[in-house]
Formats: C-alpha cells, structure tokens, sequence
C-alpha cells in the first residue's frame, strides 16, 4: 500500500512561483504514474497534470500548460509540480494521486481512474 503526502503549499503572490511536492511511503511508486489534481471551493476536482512512471509521457491540462511542470524523482520517490506564474484561479486544494498504467489521454483526465490519493494541499494565490 503507498500512502502519499503533498507538501508546498501555501499562500503566494499572482506571478511568482511554488513548488508542490509529493512523497510516496509504504513502497516505491517508482512503477506508477503520477497525477495531480485540484479542487477549488463549490467546483468539481480537475485534472492538472500527470507523468507516467518513466516520465516518458506527460500531460497537462490546457489552463496550466506552459506554466505548470511535473518532474519525478525516483530516488527520492517523490513528484514535484512547479508552479510558474500562478494565477488567482489557481487557488485550490491540489492532490497527487497514483495508478499502475499510463493508459489514454482521457483516462489519465479522469479522477475517478486513479488508484490512491493524497489528503491534499492548500494553494491560495493573491492577486
């Protein structure tokens, strides 16, 4: 069973950067995509962004595309999404979450396909 925790959150000025980071317990997720997702107040979660567990393939959701990257770092069993440029519609509870296969652009898109999840980080951007 791997237990994720997301870290980095906080409050940041519209334009500036953070790093989020996600760290993987119980056993290497290594062999795992990796995703994140957000869920601002009254709204449903949406997908941001995923790498799949090579980091060959990545994907980004359009509204964060150019400004968002996702990196993994495997020795660390950790996956970090860089926010460049936050916006205050960026504002929200970002989770990553976990699944064994990469599997279609749609699926990837979908939280509902994702194994196991993180209890989340608080993101609040300042205009």
């Amino acid at each position: 069973q791997v237990q994720l925790v997301e870290s980095g959150g906080g409050l940041v000025q519209s334009g500036s950067s953070l790093r989020l980071s996600c760290a993987a317990s119980g056993r290497t997720f290594g062999s795992d995509s990796v995703g994140w997702f957000r869920q601002a107040p009254g709204k449903e979660r949406e997908f941001v962004a995923a790498i799949s567990a090579n980091g060959i393939f990545i994907y980004y959701a359009g509204a964060v595309e150019g400004r968002f990257t996702i990196a993994r770092d495997n020795a660390r069993n950790t996956v970090n999404l860089q926010m460049n440029s936050p916006k205050p519609e960026d504002k929200a509870v970002y989770s990553c979450a976990g699944r064994r296969s990469w599997g279609t652009l749609r699926a990837v898109a979908e939280d509902v396909q994702w194994t196991y999840w993180g209890q989340g980080t608080q993101v609040t951007v300042s205009s």
